[in-house]
């Protein structure tokens, strides 16, 4: 059975009971946002956001491989592409005229949960180019262009926590800018993107800035640090160190929360919270499970807690709505979770070196997702008698990212 069907039999079920689905129940009683982790043409056209939304997400993230795959595996995109090239845009540029036109689409569909929720949710995410995650003040440019392109609130420009995306953060968030600051995979990275929020919330109200208009959310990821560490494990083969299997994430996303729970609860934090700041709030990503051996919703039942976003690809929701169990998780286990991280340690596992690894990694996947992609798109006009080479689509690229 395929995510869709599946998807359609609990909103058919949904209805006819008459009651409240496990992530509507998520919201109400736990706190925590659900929001989609995918983004494709087809799910606008036909109605299946709408419906996703009706049935309790409240926000959407997509990534350079979400739209690659959407963009490359279907032919929703070919006339709008034939009509921007006709336009003499370049393909890399016409490219970014098909991701505007998906999020501004999701951002209509998405905006009554934002206008309704105080501003809470109902946020659609779009990623800067990852050939950028390195270039602090070309990351900066291209969240600004965006921005313009796509004059919404419910807008979050996705900037990757890179040491120079660090920095990024700051400067963006001192312009009243909403942040998803994604790829984060370490304790000590995650720390620097919380200064970096909060030093930019201070120079934005230290302007006149109104901090009420600034979202944010830090994207923690879950399952990729299992297999990292897992992978990692299993070299090191000792029973010790096999015993640890399947416990790094977990644990060091707990110990995340409880990061969050300190760093907005200071009196630094309260003054801003007292001129209307909101809390940059933690979302769980990547939690689909990549081990087979594995509960399928483990990802989203072990980080269920308040103030907190889980990401969740249409088959796990699926998976969630049939089996999943709720509980408030997030801030249980602590004792246990550091000593797992303490145990990890002592068997030679070093999660800031196992953070680096995911995050050149991440990049590098963001990547080839977008040369994929327009690589696929360049063909596709040479296949229609175009001229366009490889050379031509480089060139535009780097001019555009000048301009923006």
């Amino acid at each position: 059975m395929n995510n869709t069907t599946r998807m359609q039999q609990l909103v058919d079920a949904r209805e006819t009971r008459n009651t409240m689905t496990k992530l509507e129940h998520l919201y109400q009683h736990f706190g925590q946002s659900p929001w989609l982790d995918n983004l494709t043409r087809v799910s606008l056209r036909d109605g299946t956001l709408a419906r996703m939304v009706s049935d309790g997400i409240r926000g959407v993230t997509a990534n350079p491989t979400i739209f690659a795959r959407s963009i490359i595996g279907s032919h929703d995109y070919d006339e709008q592409f034939s009509t921007v090239l006709a336009a003499g845009k370049s393909v890399d540029e016409a490219y970014w005229e098909l991701i505007i036109s998906d999020t501004s689409q999701a951002l209509a569909v998405l905006r009554p949960v934002f206008d309704r929720g105080d501003c809470i949710d109902g946020f659609v995410s779009v990623e800067v180019s990852p050939e950028l995650a390195h270039d602090t003040d070309a990351t900066v440019a291209a969240a600004r262009w965006l921005r313009r392109r796509i004059a919404q609130p419910n807008l979050l420009v996705k900037i990757p926590a890179t040491a120079e995306g660090v920095s990024a953060v700051e400067i963006l968030t001192a312009e009243g800018a909403g942040i998803n600051v994604t790829l984060l995979f370490s304790l000590s990275r995650y720390a620097e993107i919380i200064e970096a929020y909060l030093s930019g919330l201070e120079k934005f109200t230290a302007n006149g800035g109104d901090p009420s208009t600034v979202s944010s959310v830090a994207s923690f990821f879950v399952s990729r640090v299992d297999t990292e560490v897992d992978q990692r494990l299993e070299a090191l083969g000792t029973d010790e160190a096999l015993a640890l299997r399947g416990q790094g994430a977990v644990a060091q996303a707990k110990l995340a929360y409880r990061l969050f729970t300190e760093q907005f609860s200071t009196g630094r934090w309260h003054r801003l919270a007292g001129l209307g700041a909101d809390v940059q709030r933690p979302l769980w990503a990547s939690t689909s499970t990549k081990n087979l051996a594995d509960r399928d919703t483990r990802y989203v039942e072990e980080l269920i807690g308040p103030e907190t976003v889980t990401t969740l690809p249409e088959a796990t929701i699926a998976a969630f709505e049939d089996h999943g169990t709720m509980a408030r998780t997030v801030d249980s286990g602590l004792p246990q979770a550091v000593e797992v991280m303490l145990q990890l340690a002592a068997v030679g596992i070093d999660m800031d070196a196992v953070g680096r690894t995911l995050e050149d990694n991440g990049i590098a996947s963001f990547e080839k997702a977008h040369r994929d992609v327009v690589a696929h798109l360049t063909a596709s006009t040479l296949t229609a008698g175009d001229t366009y080479t490889k050379g031509s689509k480089d060139a535009p690229r780097r001019r555009r990212t000048a301009r923006s």
